[in-house]
């Protein structure tokens, strides 16, 4: 078996590739720029097989690692491009911590109403916003082979502990689950949990397959590195190690999905990871194929139909189409929702069924999973037709409502009820999050 050496390059280090002497200049200096807000990090791999060079700034993959200018308001950027050039230190660092606390670092309540107690105490690394679901963020994976520049979880990497959810070991965890009995599903996610040795993400998965936790029925495990470095199932030193892990999990009759992040099917096409992905699915888990719709990246049906249907052929699963959440850098990367529908609606009715168990545009916002189930008229008025795919109350579920029509929307916080109703039916229920999610003219959330 060849072994090829992980190599990630930071905004320090990516100098050292040879493809960053064809980066022109201003480029180079967006990555000097922006990476001090939004972090960058990069691999050999992605450089050498994902990015097509001679189509750069405009190639996908290439956007999708490398800073651009745009991705920081044009006062930001010069504010922060000449405090750099200062050489303050303390000001840059200043201005940095401003700008991100712009960015809406934990959107949908992720910091103050999904961290779950027990006796009283918060339980570090782990969130709980749906009730069959727990999200698990083992401190050992809390970063990524290569960082996508949308990213919703950016601040896992800026090196704030603040900002950062992390578990040091599964007990927290498990201590929660002896008590949480309708919990069916852990999601091991990040960063990358793959980011790990396979003996360390053991030390996480294994205590969940004793029979205390027979409740625990699915594993999930959130994942990049099935696009960004497919020899984490192929040639690494412990490949094969982590596929007998696979393995195990199986056996001991829970089932295990791997979370594919795919944003563009060219992180699909290579042979290597093609065969990533048969190795994967050998082992008898599922691969599930997700991303966010990103101007940009992937806003051409074109591409979703290549990314489900070449999926489908090596035996993934196409999951979800989700919108860009607001938080990073989503004026770049953010559509109008209609847009959204329509590229969702484009793709999906030109592949067969056996690709139509993708689901979207769903938007992950405080309520819940929202999705867009079309742009009908009723009684003369166009709306969005909405429903939730997941609540934090489970009655909302598959329970459809109406927004106006509005088609430069973007996000949830934008829209209003329809047919002059004054608040959409689950607003009553809502806990009151620290950002306000409604819009400007909702008179806002009520608590009873």
């Amino acid at each position: 078996m060849t072994v090829t050496k992980f190599t990630p390059y930071t905004n320090k280090t990516v100098q050292r590739a040879p493809q960053w002497a064809r980066i022109p200049q201003e480029l180079r200096e967006a990555v000097e720029v922006v990476s001090q807000v939004l972090p960058f990090r990069t691999n050999q791999y992605v450089l050498d097989e994902l990015i097509n060079w001679d189509a750069i700034p405009d190639d996908p993959i290439f956007r999708l690692n490398f800073p651009h200018r745009e991705m920081l308001a044009d006062e930001d950027y010069v504010a922060l491009r000449d405090t750099l050039a200062a050489g303050d230190k303390g000001e840059t660092q200043l201005l940095v911590g401003k700008l991100r606390e712009r960015m809406n670092p934990h959107p949908a309540g992720q910091q103050t109403h999904n961290v779950p107690e027990l006796d009283g105490e918060e339980v570090p690394g782990i969130q709980h916003k749906y009730a069959e679901t727990v999200l698990f963020f083992p401190k050992a994976g809390q970063t990524c082979h290569a960082y996508c520049t949308f990213c919703f979880r950016w601040p896992q990497f800026v090196g704030d502990d603040e900002l950062a959810f992390a578990a040091k070991d599964a007990q927290g965890l498990t201590a929660y689950l002896r008590r949480h009995h309708e919990v069916t599903d852990v999601l091991i996610t990040g960063g990358d949990p793959l980011i790990m040795r396979t003996n360390t993400l053991a030390r996480y998965i294994e205590p969940l397959l004793t029979p205390e936790f027979e409740h625990i029925q699915n594993i999930r495990i959130g994942t990049k590195s099935v696009a960004y470095w497919p020899q984490r199932f192929t040639t690494d030193r412990d490949a094969d190690e982590l596929l007998r892990l696979f393995e195990r999990v199986v056996a001991a009759g829970k089932h295990l999905a791997i979370m594919g992040h795919y944003n563009h099917p060219a992180e699909i096409r290579p042979d290597l990871a093609q065969d990533a992905l048969r190795r994967i699915i050998a082992t008898g888990a599922n691969v599930r194929l997700q991303s966010p719709v990103l101007r940009h990246i992937n806003d051409d049906p074109a591409a979703w139909r290549e990314l489900w249907t070449t999926g489908v052929r090596l035996g993934a699963i196409p999951y979800y189409m989700f919108v860009e959440r607001d938080t990073g850098a989503r004026s770049y990367f953010e559509l109008p929702l209609v847009r959204a529908y329509e590229i969702f609606r484009d793709a999906y009715r030109s592949v067969s069924g056996l690709s139509r168990t993708v689901r979207g545009p769903s938007m992950s916002a405080f309520p819940g999973k929202v999705l867009i189930d079309g742009v009908p008229e009723i009684h003369g008025e166009k709306v969005f037709a909405l429903q939730f795919l997941q609540g934090r109350d489970g009655d909302w579920t598959r329970r459809p409502f109406y927004a106006k029509y509005d088609p430069q929307a973007t996000w949830f916080d934008q829209l209003v009820p329809a047919f002059g109703e004054k608040r959409f039916f689950f607003e009553n229920r809502l806990p009151v999050p620290d950002l306000d999610w409604t819009a400007p003219d909702s008179p806002g959330l009520v608590v009873v």
